[in-house]
């Protein structure tokens, strides 16, 4: 084998969103006790679907030979359910998922590459019922994504998706004993997700996408957003009352308006999402400026990945 299998592989992440109009990668590392320390952060410009000279400038920017890779998959290339546990034993819940998927899915089942993950129950309540998240990827998609990798010379560990990427940061961001909801917009539109005590249990998709909040009719846009943010907080409400969402975390780069709106007009406290109160970003000053942040977001949310977790999809 070459240089790249024999290099030595340091702790920590480099993960890699592929945006619209670029690719995102950074380093992250996690050390004990303090908070989680980016370490690199690089971008290409480039059109989907990306070139290989993209992501080996990125390798080579952030020595990626000595990391451990993951990449997110975007919003096109994968679907996210959540459908009630099917009542098999576990090594048989993958398949029994896919079955139920079928008629659920956009393309065929026999184009899909599937993952389950729990969403965990009232833990004071008399459990009903477990839910599921089914993750149904176009193995189109992931042969693509593991393709470059491996075209590129770079070992890719893990595929993501990207709402498991924000949830990681919304665990950060937690107050004990409350749920937190968190709202980013990228190229591909808005992504809602709710979680508790590290664990994802709502995620929602808003089509509405960054540039419009951007524009000079963004205000156009407000409505849109408020009106799908009520119908899914009311939905998160019912299905887990047990929960108490302590506030909407807001990332939106440099859009500004949507704040102020979404604090008139919603019930729960509304706050801009500044990641340097949860990330040491000494190393890597670009990041404080909030467009840098809502363009990593995604890329920073897969690195925070704990070493050795097993979420998402293996590549």
């Amino acid at each position: 084998m070459g240089l790249f299998a024999r290099a030595k592989k340091y702790d920590g992440w480099l993960a890699t969103a592929f945006g619209r109009e670029g690719v995102s990668a950074v380093v992250v590392e996690r050390p004990a006790g303090a908070m989680p320390r980016v370490l690199g952060a690089s971008y290409q410009a480039a059109e989907r679907p990306a070139p290989a000279e993209a992501l080996e400038k990125l390798g080579k920017d952030l020595q990626a030979a000595t990391r451990h890779c993951t990449t997110v998959l975007a919003g096109g290339e994968y679907q996210l359910l959540s459908l009630e546990a099917p009542a098999v034993p576990r090594e048989e819940l993958k398949t029994a998922v896919g079955w139920r998927l079928k008629d659920m899915l956009d393309f065929p089942l026999a184009e899909a590459t599937i993952d389950v993950f729990d969403i965990p129950g009232d833990p004071n309540g008399v459990q009903r019922g477990s839910s599921v998240f089914a993750v149904a990827a176009r193995n189109a998609a992931v042969s693509r994504r593991q393709a470059l990798y491996a075209q590129c010379k770079l070992g890719l560990s893990v595929i993501d998706i990207p709402e498991m990427a924000q949830r990681n940061i919304a665990t950060l961001l937690e107050t004990p004993g409350r749920g937190i909801a968190v709202l980013s917009f990228d190229g591909d539109g808005g992504l809602l997700t709710m979680s508790f005590n590290g664990e994802l249990y709502q995620a929602r998709r808003i089509d509405v996408n960054l540039a419009q909040l951007q524009s000079p009719e963004a205000s156009q846009y407000y409505d849109r957003v408020t009106l799908e943010l009520q119908r899914s907080f009311d939905h998160f409400d019912r299905q887990f009352h047990f929960i108490s969402l302590s506030r909407l975390m807001l990332m939106t780069g440099a859009s500004e308006g949507l704040h102020g709106y979404l604090a008139d007009n919603l019930y729960m406290p509304v706050e801009r999402l500044d990641l340097a109160s949860v990330l040491d970003l000494s190393q890597v000053a670009e990041l404080r400026d909030p467009a840098m942040q809502a363009r990593y977001f995604l890329a920073l949310g897969a690195a925070l990945r704990e070493q050795g977790k097993s979420e998402g999809k293996g590549a």
